[in-house]
């Protein structure tokens, strides 16, 4: 699976860009199984950054209809990544953010409950528009410390209500999303969900719980895990010995299908994600540096990714625009200077 990935490369209203189109048809042609976009934001509040593609309005569906035509005649499942970027979102884009209760150290402000039951609806209207739009499915992006991460958070999230307090209380809003896409979209629409088990204040134990119940409710197609690294050792003491990822593998899961991200960067290491227990792996960094990356690892399993850094011009062959190239200049030893 192509992992979603920020790339700056779509107009400031959220509508897909040509160079975006590119970016992402041309992973298909390489042979991913399942082409997902950008985390694409579901009101105009939430966007987390410049360029960000949106579908939290209906003038979106033009451009995402052409999208899910191209990626689906390359040969690929097509995905949008549903997001809200919550106290992550930057004031000079949207004012002031929101998120689930006032955050004196972001400057973001609580959300009312009507408005979290807004949030919620527009996750699923977003998911609608999807589908409108000839997508295959969705992905619900509960990771990286934005919105649902926040209400995750028993750090950040200090609600008093039905969304605050508890674990089961915090996790609502999730569930009723997940629900709610269940039931306003067609039978075999394809939901995910993308989670990171550690950083941005939340408990590991929560968010195995967290995860082992909603494949448990079976109401999700898979579960995308965002480790940082799928070898690394959890941080929290209680989990030493083990890695991060097998604290998932080991959970039941019915017919939910699971896979990781995190440094995968070769054939061996991508087929030790399938070997730890996962159903797919999610391909990153290395799809930046070659679109074709699963059809190089079907020729060669020792498959490995160019070595860092790259040239500007390798990424251009590799089909990103200047903004996009623009971004990766801020991944320490990505791009190599231009002369």
């Amino acid at each position: 699976m192509l992992a979603p990935m920020t790339n700056q490369q779509s107009h400031p209203d959220g509508r897909l860009s040509d160079e975006e189109y590119n970016w992402l048809t041309k992973r298909a042609t390489g042979g991913f199984g399942l082409v997902m976009t950008c985390a694409s934001h579901v009101q105009s509040v939430g966007q987390g950054f410049p360029g960000q593609l949106g579908i939290f309005g209906d003038e979106h569906i033009e451009g995402l209809t052409r999208l899910a035509a191209g990626i689906k005649e390359r040969g690929a499942i097509s995905s949008v990544q549903l997001h809200h970027a919550g106290y992550r979102a930057p004031k000079d884009l949207v004012g002031t953010p929101v998120c689930p209760s006032d955050n004196p150290e972001t400057g973001a402000r609580g959300l009312t409950l009507d408005e979290v039951e807004t949030l919620r609806d527009d996750f699923i209207a977003a998911a609608v528009r999807a589908e409108k739009a000839g997508f295959d499915g969705v992905e619900v992006h509960g990771a990286h410390g934005y919105v649902l991460a926040e209400f995750l958070s028993p750090e950040v999230n200090q609600r008093t209500d039905r969304y605050g307090g508890s674990s089961e209380n915090r996790s609502r809003l999730l569930f009723e999303i997940i629900e709610g896409i269940r039931a306003q979209c067609r039978s075999d629409f394809q939901i995910g969900l993308r989670l990171s088990p550690e950083r941005y204040e939340q408990s590991l134990e929560e968010i195995i719980a967290v995860a082992g119940e909603i494949m448990r409710q079976d109401k999700i197609d898979y579960l995308d895990l965002s480790l940082w690294d799928v070898t690394k050792e959890p941080e929290d003491e209680r989990f030493k010995g083990r890695t991060l990822l097998s604290c998932f593998t080991d959970l039941p899961r019915g017919n939910v299908r699971l896979g990781a991200a995190g440094k995968v960067m070769s054939g061996p290491a991508a087929a030790s994600v399938i070997e730890a227990g996962c159903d797919f792996v999610s391909i990153g960094r290395a799809a930046i540096l070659r679109h074709d990356f699963p059809e190089r690892v079907r020729d060669d399993s020792g498959y490995d990714s160019p070595p860092l850094p790259v040239t500007a011009e390798h990424l251009l062959d590799e089909g990103l625009a200047e903004a996009f190239i623009a971004y990766m200049n801020s991944w320490p030893g990505f791009v190599a200077e231009r002369a």
